[in-house]
Parts: structure tokens; C-alpha cells; sequence
């Protein structure tokens, strides 16, 4: 299942959208399409389905809305914003105090 990672942070609107990584403090602006792929990314359980519901969208084929969908989702995932499957935890190493 694909998902935004741990401190990429969504701002969506019909109009379009932008991704913020927290880490970087760089926003990723998305186009209208862009950020309808994403929504449908997010809510649906699969890129399948996230496909099938741009198709409907945009009126256009399956073939078209499942490359697009793809497109977008590999772009936000080299662009380390997403993951597929369960985001790997990041490990926040502390400072312990010996001798106390």
C-alpha cells in the first residue's frame, strides 16, 4: 500500500497541492491532477482502485489513469516523500547520563 513517510506532510486542495518534508523543510508543489492521484492514493486501499477512481475522475482509459497514478506515485517515492507498505520507523537516538 503506498503511503506518504514519516514527516512528509500533505496540504490538498482540488486546485492542487503541495507536500511538505519536514526533515529537508523543502514544500514539493503538485499539480491538480497530481494532487488528485495522491488523494486517491491515500483513501484507496490499493493503485488499482486509486486508478479506477481517476479514470472515473478524468474521463479517460484505464491504461492512461493507471500509468498517470504511477507516474505520480514513483515520483513522490524517488523523491523519498513515500514508501510502499508500512514506513520504516525512524530510530531517535538519545543521550543516556552513566554514571547516575
Amino acid at each position: 500500500m503506498w503511503q506518504l513517510r514519516d514527516g512528509a506532510h500533505a496540504a490538498l486542495a482540488d486546485e492542487g497541492g503541495a507536500i511538505l518534508d519536514e526533515h529537508s523543510g523543502r514544500w514539493m508543489y503538485l499539480t491538480a491532477t497530481a494532487t488528485a492521484a495522491v488523494m486517491l492514493l491515500r483513501t484507496c486501499s490499493g493503485e488499482e482502485q486509486a486508478a479506477a477512481g481517476y479514470a472515473q475522475r478524468y474521463g479517460i482509459p484505464a491504461a492512461q489513469a493507471a500509468a498517470d497514478v504511477r507516474t505520480v506515485a514513483e515520483t513522490l517515492i524517488a523523491e523519498g516523500l513515500a514508501t510502499y507498505g508500512v514506513a520504516p520507523s525512524r530510530r531517535r537516538w538519545r543521550l543516556w547520563r552513566w554514571g547516575r
